[in-house]
């Protein structure tokens, strides 16, 4: 009893320090600026708001958990949720919603839920969120489901953006990487002398015998590697017409098709070959179609089934990518965890799971693995890339980056970015005492950066900075300029060569980029916006800690 009053006390005192603050217009706590507020909806079976149900969040990393009532037009809300991947589940009497799990990364208001009752004794789900025999389940380790999508903004306070933006960047460059050895496995790198002199000699063949399979085959082949994906389709269907039982024609007919744009001719195909032999390779084609289509859930699944029949590298690496394009981002990290123990030589695949460390803002840990990645393949740029742009937006300097980026400009002197990363590393590796041979550094290397790309338009601006650190105003607009003749959509140069203006007394044309940046700044959200809003978010549901939830 004595603890029931203790609680209601402290709930009493967080709600009048809250209204308190929102009288005043204060802001709350830098403490409570770290934190999240999650909100949501709860709806019947029929989609009609429901009052008075009882919201359960659960913290998994800390095993603690609050809840809270639902209002009268069926609302709720939790603040001060710290980041993390947390569980949310709501109950009426005998009728309880699927669990959704969030992965809380930035602090601020989050993307709004609706969590959906239904009668336990069944189970079900309500249409608009898939039912229960079409949820996604992983049976073995990671243990969790997939259970709907839904439209996904952006979530995230103030100071938050930059790490968010470049998050998307980060995922959207992961899963487009090769692996090391990929070029070397297709003939598409032969010259355009020798693809004419091949193509002559099989239209010849072709020509002598139309039903030929192996001419047919053949310069299938060499259409599909050289992009010609219409014609690779005719000749695939005129070998798959002289056999129609050949395995390798078919697969390849349908990879032709899909390319081609018939979606619905290629599936046909995949189902075919997957009624007489299901394997790894066309649960792949039938995820990349499914997802072309706008059915992610069930390209996750096919990508799942992919890793289980055939756990190759390639195959985790598409799973796991597959699941962090759609925000489901710790399930995205499980799935790399198995594929690095599988795959310990992938430098891919500790950079994508880089990135998913990154999303779920664990700065250190992303930084640490995609040191581990530049060190298993030190030519390869892409690990460099991502740890020069993690390293710019995290709130302090992370480990081992310094080095490795150093490395990078080394191996790569021509590579302005090189330059313009480690710069940036050794500046912010300063903090508050930079002493003046470092700075000294930073500048050589940022002005190396803009002399090998002229349109390395950050560059220019750091450079800038530096300037106007130094009250080096007039130098500062020079510098500012060059940036934006080679971005004019470098939003940030509009802004600081508006301040660098007002400084030298020029203020009609301070306010002049103050307007640009604006006006960019706006257009720039707007786009950003329709980005986030064309992908579709997971919504996952954690079997396990559900039902040790409700144990208790």
């Amino acid at each position: 009893m004595i603890s029931l009053v203790m609680i209601s006390l402290v709930r009493l005192v967080a709600a009048v320090l809250l209204f308190s603050s929102l009288l005043t217009g204060q802001e709350v706590s830098s403490a409570n600026q770290e934190a999240a507020i999650v909100r949501g909806i709860v709806h019947d079976s029929t989609g009609k708001l429901v009052r008075n149900a009882r919201v359960i969040l659960v913290r998994n990393s800390l095993r603690s958990s609050e809840q809270t009532n639902t209002d009268a037009a069926g609302r709720f809300a939790f603040l001060g949720v710290a980041t993390g991947k947390v569980t949310i589940t709501a109950t009426l009497g005998s009728l309880r919603s699927a669990a959704v799990s969030l992965v809380v990364s930035t602090p601020g208001e989050q993307s709004p839920i609706s969590l959906f009752l239904s009668d336990t004794s069944t189970q079900q789900t309500p249409a608009a969120h898939q039912d229960a025999e079409q949820a996604m389940q992983f049976a073995d380790n990671p243990d969790f489901a997939i259970a709907a999508v839904t439209d996904w903004t952006a979530a995230g306070g103030h100071g938050s953006d930059a790490s968010l933006r470049t998050s998307e960047a980060l995922t959207r460059d992961a899963v487009k990487l090769n692996r090391p050895d990929a070029e070397s496995t297709t003939t598409g790198a032969a010259s355009p002398g020798e693809v004419r002199e091949s193509e002559s000699v099989l239209r010849a063949a072709v020509e002598k015998d139309p039903k030929d399979f192996t001419a047919n085959h053949k310069i299938g082949r060499l259409y599909f590697q050289t992009g010609r994906y219409q014609d690779a389709a005719r000749s695939f269907q005129a070998a798959y017409e002289a056999d129609p039982g050949n395995f390798d024609n078919e697969f390849d007919l349908a990879r032709a098709l899909k390319m081609a744009g018939d979606a619905s001719q290629a599936r046909n195909h995949v189902q075919r070959l997957m009624e007489h032999r299901p394997t790894a390779e066309l649960h792949r084609l039938e995820a990349e179609m499914d997802e072309d289509s706008g059915d992610p859930l069930l390209a996750a699944r096919e990508l799942q089934k992919a890793a289980s029949e055939d756990p190759s590298e390639d195959n985790y690496f598409a799973w796991g990518s597959e699941l962090l394009i759609h925000r489901a981002v710790w399930q995205a990290k499980e799935v790399f965890d198995e594929g690095v123990k599988l795959h310990p030589q992938s430098a891919r695949m500790l950079t994508a799971r880089g990135a998913a460390l990154f999303a779920g803002a664990l700065y250190d840990e992303a930084a640490t693995d995609l040191c581990r990645a530049s060190d298993l393949s030190p030519e390869i740029v892409e690990p460099y890339l991502f740890m020069g742009k993690i390293e710019i937006v995290a709130p302090n300097p992370l480990p081992c980056v310094v080095a490795k980026l150093e490395r990078f400009e080394k191996l790569k002197p021509g590579n302005s970015l090189a330059s313009y990363y480690y710069a940036m590393a050794l500046w912010k590796q300063q903090s508050h005492a930079a002493d003046s041979q470092t700075m000294e550094r930073v500048q050589e290397l940022l002005s190396r950066a803009v002399t090998l790309d002229p349109k390395c338009a950050s560059a220019h601006l750091e450079l800038g900075n530096l300037s106007a650190g130094n009250k080096e105003w007039e130098r500062a607009i020079g510098h500012y300029l060059n940036a934006i003749q080679a971005d004019p959509q470098l939003n940030e140069a509009h802004y600081r060569l508006g301040v660098a203006y007002q400084r030298v007394g020029n203020q009609a044309k301070a306010t002049e980029q103050f307007q640009l940046h604006d006006t960019i700044a706006k257009k720039q959200a707007a786009e950003i916006q329709r980005q986030r809003k064309e992908v579709k978010q997971f919504l996952v549901v954690l079997p396990d800690q559900i039902r040790k939830q409700q144990a208790r």
